[in-house]
């Protein structure tokens, strides 16, 4: 059966890449650290996507141009222009499965961790329960691969 989150990505515009790299790096830094477990998730989720044309070296300019807006710019501006990129409910709520994904890869989901995924689903226009139940997938979903 097809991923459909991987269809998804396949998708996805020049644009919307930039903005599912940004989502994953906040949530990479939401417990303060960036990880290199943390970054190698963000970078095998995007790069697993046969049809997307994402390259290493590209992957790494992007989330280098992403670091930079996260400490330029306040969050909230981030959560607007991120919300406008990334517009549909089934956008949205790939970009938070890859988020909690991302905080997911050390086994624990942190309070702050925690906290930034409930401001996206927020941003995102998703309701709580949907988070929760994202979060329970990915949780459920690690403990049967591990």
């Amino acid at each position: 059966m097809p991923n459909p989150t991987a269809q998804l990505l396949a998708s996805l515009d020049d644009t919307q890449v930039d903005a599912f790299v940004e989502v994953m790096l906040l949530a990479a830094g939401a417990d303060g650290e960036l990880s290199d477990d943390e970054l190698e998730q963000l970078t095998s989720s995007l790069l697993e996507v046969g049809d997307l044309w994402l390259t290493h070296d590209d992957l790494a300019q992007r989330v280098a141009a992403a670091g930079n807006r996260l400490a330029t710019e306040p969050r909230l501006s981030r959560f607007v222009a991120l919300c406008s990129q990334i517009a549909t409910p089934p956008l949205r709520r790939a970009a938070l499965e890859l988020a909690v994904r991302v905080t997911a890869i050390d086994g624990l989901i942190r309070t702050s961790e925690r906290e930034l995924i409930l401001e996206l689903a927020e941003a995102f226009e998703l309701a709580p329960d949907v988070a929760a139940d994202i979060v329970r997938a990915v949780a459920t979903n690690d403990q049967t691969r591990g």
